[in-house]
């Protein structure tokens, strides 16, 4: 089958120039499809048979004026003056810094008073130097079918200026326009290198631990269980031994040591030591995180302080890292609804102008008398075209949106934040509802046992004095409850199994385990039918299933209790947000148990922060019930709590909220919320590090395991959409400006690229202001 060939393309300065060659690369015999990435300077060609296919590629590229690097070199980045300077050495830029030091000796030459002849002959070197390379770009355009691209543009501009006897307008347009794009170039590197800096997160070498495989100097000696001879294979002598090697050729499974201060270059699980590593580049978390056997690690963190031994559980291609950056490069390429509107208008733009253009040569002259070439008094309408030829380029338009988009995307990259496209940064800018699942997004998703009281009630008020007291008759309620919940996988359940593990109660043997689904579970321990479940099951009207009643007087052991007094204890635990779990043995109630799966430290103050950024209005939906929910809900701020949701009721509590509100955000853990995440208007995982599902299911995945980078995510996503929107307005409001100034004759044709020029430059530095944003 053909194969896809992907090839990082540098010298390209505009979207203009990804368009020239998606196209011409496209048009080649041979090649099935051609895709370029303007802002992650990648090309990606499909139909490529053989090697020879690939040289004819590269050489095709190479001879449009751009250079190709070579595979598997990874990424050098540069700043300041190395960035200029490499910038610079490229023939297109190099070309056109000459033709600009001609340009501006003729016009010293102007001002010293030297023959006229000596002027003309520089700006006529100069212009040639400067056009040689906007001339083969547009010539190139022309034939891969592009059309009037703005190099075609420029070119027929100079010459036509050139013809006309404005020799130093025709080299300062084409000088202005080549240094121009040089600067975009610039700039656009600096955003690239935003994404190139994660590849160099993740060492390219790794120190892997190997045991000493067919030994050679212990060969022929006697095993040391005297069962033979040792041939091959590992030796029983010699211990293990560590060796650098490249990440690529390490295999899933094989040990590496990682020392403190290192990156950690794989992803794997901690096999040996404990140490604390700094997560921020993957999750943007900002405080280190313990690290201890069986603790996942991701290839970029960094060990801080112990020594870890850690066992390979991805590949160099495949682990977290790789993953999230080929999911931002993806999400760079595709294109925002303001972005699609902008080409559909540029589209229709410059060939409208290009028109009206040679109508404006061509009318006043013939049918008003109108002079067609310039007078001591004013341009003429050739001059006038020409002028208008330049601002049709749409540089500023085109370039407003994608580097916005970029900067915008690789920021939250860095925060942890991995939007999956343009389209999703613009809705997450205009969203105004949040919806939270509750259990695992805004708590811990881990419950643990918080309260316990039998129902003689021999402990309640020694417990309010010192909540360490031990009771007897609570040790063995739990430990009968732990009996039958070991036998569910319910969260809740586990929560009661730990419990009673931790506490090291006796182990009891359930059998007959039956799930009363929604209300609890009951089993026989010890010939005795053990019953735990909510409070509605041990009443009276429970669907025909005998238990203990706590609507009657219950006498246990020592002392008796009303059914008011125990559901009042049972009522308070729940208003605290516990989930209360009562526990019957036959027809006598036991007590109960209270659960409570704690808030994130994070959810209140992130719910808080949200207000702040915009966000009118939050929703908690979770399958708890009212009373635990509404406590909940109120200690973290939310404005709504909708409770008693299965799955699908989360679905169409999100569809509700949906006709209810324009823009409806739901985050979950992308894995049990999956429908409520498709259906709503923008999706968003939490935990995308540890689940390769949550980065799939949602438009947006919080890498880190809480929200604390939601808010800023919010907050980067309006000022993203406040950017692009102020982009295109600006950018429209200079080409109508010197439109009308063309028209008038007003406006010189170096103005008007020096305008256009400086807007595409303006605008592109206005977008790349947030790569730096700290929201």
């Amino acid at each position: 089958m053909p194969e896809t060939l992907e090839l990082n393309i540098t010298g390209m300065d505009c979207t203009d120039c990804a368009i020239t060659l998606e196209k011409g690369v496209g048009n080649l015999s041979g090649v099935a499809d051609c895709k370029v990435n303007f802002a992650t300077a990648k090309m990606h060609v499909t139909g490529v048979d053989n090697a020879l296919d690939e040289v004819r590629i590269r050489k095709f590229i190479r001879d449009m004026g751009y250079g190709v690097a070579e595979k598997d070199q990874r990424p050098e980045i540069l700043s300041g003056w190395s960035l200029a300077w490499a910038v610079i050495q490229r023939p297109r830029n190099f070309t056109a810094l000459i033709g600009m030091i001609l340009v501006l000796l003729a016009f010293a030459a102007g001002w010293l008073g030297l023959p006229e002849p000596v002027r003309i002959s520089l700006f006529t070197i100069g212009g040639l130097v400067g056009i040689i390379y906007p001339a083969r770009a547009g010539w190139m355009a022309l034939r891969s079918g592009l059309g009037l691209d703005m190099n075609v543009l420029m070119t027929v501009a100079a010459v036509g200026a050139y013809m006309i006897g404005e020799y130093g307008e025709a080299a300062t347009v084409i000088v202005l326009f080549s240094i121009g794009e040089a600067l975009e170039g610039f700039t656009m590197e600096r955003a690239r290198d935003s994404i190139r800096s994660l590849m160099l997160l993740a060492p390219p070498e790794a120190t892997v631990i190997q045991a000493c495989i067919d030994c050679e100097g212990h060969l022929g000696q006697e095993l040391p269980d005297g069962s033979g001879v040792y041939e091959s294979g590992p030796c029983p002598w010699c211990d293990t031994h560590e060796q650098v090697v490249p990440v690529e050729a390490l295999n899933v499974g094989d040990l590496i040591l990682v020392k403190p201060g290192e990156r950690i270059p794989m992803d794997g699980i901690v096999r040996t030591g404990r140490s604390a590593v700094d997560q921020s580049p993957i999750t943007g978390e900002s405080i280190p995180v313990e690290k201890e056997i069986g603790s996942e690690v991701y290839a970029g963190t960094v060990n801080s302080e112990g020594v870890l031994e850690i066992e390979i559980t991805h590949l160099a291609e495949d682990n977290t890292l790789a993953r999230l950056i080929h999911m931002v490069e993806e999400a760079q390429a595709q294109k925002t609804p303001a972005q699609r509107f902008v080409d559909r208008f540029a589209g229709v733009y410059t060939p409208a102008v290009v028109v009206g253009a040679v109508l404006i040569a061509a009318i006043p002259p013939l049918f008003f008398g109108q002079p067609f070439l310039d007078t001591p008094e004013a341009h003429g309408w050739l001059y006038r075209a020409l002028a208008m030829l330049v601002i049709a380029c749409p540089c500023a338009l085109v370039i407003a949106t994608p580097v916005t988009v970029v900067s915008a995307i690789s920021s939250l990259a860095k925060r942890g934040v991995l939007v999956k496209g343009g389209a999703f940064l613009e809705t997450l800018g205009q969203i105004k509802v949040i919806a939270f699942d509750k259990t695992g997004t805004l708590t811990h998703g881990r419950p643990e046992l918080t309260a316990i009281a039998c129902i003689d009630d021999c402990c309640h008020e020694a417990r309010q004095r010192d909540v360490g007291v031990t009771c007897d008759h609570c040790d063995e309620m739990l430990a009968l409850a732990a009996a039958v919940e070991s036998r569910s996988n319910h969260p809740l359940a586990r929560a009661v199994s730990r419990a009673a593990r931790r506490q090291n109660l006796p182990e009891f043997r359930a059998r007959q385990v039956e799930m009363l689904p929604g209300r609890g579970i009951r089993g026989l321990v010890d010939g005795k039918q053990i019953t735990v479940g909510n409070h509605d099951l041990f009443h009276t009207d429970n669907g025909g299933i005998k238990v203990a009643d706590c609507t009657l007087y219950v006498q246990n052991g020592h002392s008796a209790i009303t059914s008011q007094d125990f559901c009042e204890r049972v009522e308070a635990e729940e208003a605290l947000g516990q989930t209360v779990m009562i526990v019957g043995q036959d027809d006598q109630l036991h007590g109960y148990v209270a659960v409570s799966d704690p808030p994130r430290h994070s959810s209140q103050q992130a719910l808080a922060a949200l207000k702040q950024v915009g966000i009118q209005h939050t929703v908690m939906l979770t399958g708890d019930n009212a009373t635990v929910a509404q406590a909940m809900g109120s200690a973290l701020g939310v404005d709504d709590v909708r409770a008693g949701l299965l799955p699908e009721d989360k679905l169409s509590a999100v569809q509700a909220l949906m006709d209810e509100f324009e823009g409806v955000a739901m985050v979950g853990d992308g894995i049990n919320d999956a429908p409520a995440l498709a259906v709503a208007t923008l999706g968003i995982a939490m935990g995308g590090a540890g689940t390769a599902q949550a980065l799939e299911t949602a438009d947006i995945a919080l890498m880190a395991d809480d929200l604390s980078q939601l808010p800023a995510a919010v907050r980067l996503g309006r000022k993203a959409l406040g950017t692009i929107r102020f982009n295109i307005w600006f950018a429209l409001i200079i080409k109508a400006f010197f439109l009308v100034a063309a028209f008038l004759g007003v406006a010189t044709m170096w103005m008007a690229v020096f305008a256009d020029m400086g807007a595409s430059l303006f605008v592109t530095l206005n977008g790349m202001r947030l790569l730096r944003s700290r929201t």
